[in-house]
């Protein structure tokens, strides 16, 4: 499949990061229009990707989504929206427990998929995902959304031309107070910190700095469900650079990334939605603030991305290759198998 007009997104689930996507894909609509209006000469992405389906398993659920975020169909099952062919991407947005099943049949339709961070519940549903989409030449992304965004070429670029000198330190944490959420405390949700929000730390280290795992130790903290509720891990990398991340759901982080070089450093402000990179020199000395592009929600890069990957043929993105995510998956299983976090998906074939 390929995209020449408006890519027609359809969203399967209904929560709040459906919404997200929702108020994403209406403020690239928007930005289209006042393109438009002004005579301004549109970006060759432009905004045309439309928030046209959205699907839940309760129709008056669907419904009450689409009067409230303006989307032209609803669906009261994930099969209808799948089966519309006017849908040109299908972007998973349930739990992670039910991504392999979603993700699964739309491919088996050809229909090119955007899939929510983590991809999937463990490797072994990531691999055969992944080798199907490659035997059906259908296009597929995970979406996280970070990957896409413009501070990776910010940093790449600060890090490449010598700025802090050689990256010998990388730290980052994410955490957010979550309470007893079920799709933390359940393993049949895939519960947890580390597929939630240690994703994003261990794509952090891998955004910039690719060399092979040397060696790894980690811990964590565990819920009475046997979640892990707050996580620390600590790589050494084949290049020298040691990274030590930490992710929580049961407290507030700072969220900081920081790369320390042997000239200097650069600090993250939030290693989930970058807004700021600040660059320190020798014994700290301030140099600059550089501030990303003012965005709409930030997930905005991702649906570009892929509809710009749809009109070229691609069959993954180049910001996200299927192998990376499978190296992540594939390290988060053994950090949680380290840790003992169990969930039922684990005893399942694919």
């Amino acid at each position: 499949m390929t995209i020449n007009g408006i890519m027609r997104v359809g969203v399967v689930g209904a929560g709040w990061i459906a919404e997200k996507a929702a108020i994403t894909l209406n403020g690239l609509q928007e930005r289209e229009r006042r393109t438009t209006l002004f005579g301004r000469r549109k970006d060759a992405a432009g905004g045309q990707c439309e928030c046209y389906a959205i699907a839940s398993r309760s129709l008056a659920k669907a419904q009450e989504f689409a009067s409230r975020w303006n989307v032209p169909k609803a669906y009261g099952s994930y099969e209808e929206l799948i089966a519309d062919p006017d849908v040109d991407l299908v972007y998973v947005a349930t739990p992670h427990s039910h991504h392999y099943d979603v993700t699964r049949q739309a491919i088996l339709a050809g229909k090119p998929c955007l899939v929510e961070k983590a991809f999937m519940a463990n490797h072994a549903q990531a691999e055969a995902i992944v080798k199907l989409a490659h035997e059906r030449k259908v296009f597929m992304a995970e979406a996280i959304w970070t990957r896409y965004q413009p501070a990776v070429g910010i940093v790449r670029g600060l890090i490449d031309s010598g700025r802090i000198g050689t990256p010998r330190l990388v730290t980052a944490t994410l955490g957010y107070s979550m309470g007893d959420k079920p799709r933390i405390m359940r393993p049949d949700l895939c519960g947890g910190a580390l597929l939630d929000l240690g994703v994003y730390a261990l794509n952090f280290v891998r955004m910039f700095f690719d060399a092979d795992i040397a060696s790894i130790e980690s811990q964590c903290v565990k819920s009475a469900t046997g979640m892990d509720l707050t996580n620390a891990i600590s790589l050494v990398l084949a290049d020298g650079v040691l990274c030590n991340l930490q992710s929580s759901a049961a407290c507030v982080g700072d969220n900081i990334g920081v790369i320390a070089g042997t000239d200097g450093n650069l600090i993250i402000d939030n290693i989930n939605n970058p807004q700021k990179i600040t660059v320190n020199t020798h014994d700290r000395q301030f140099v600059e603030d550089i501030h990303v592009p003012k965005q709409i929600t930030g997930y905005e890069y991702q649906f570009l991305v892929c509809r710009q990957a749809l009109a070229e043929g691609l069959l993954e993105p180049r910001e996200m290759p299927h192998a990376e995510t499978l190296y992540i998956m594939q390290l988060m299983d053994g950090l949680r198998q380290k840790w003992g976090v169990h969930y039922p998906m684990d005893d399942e074939k694919y």
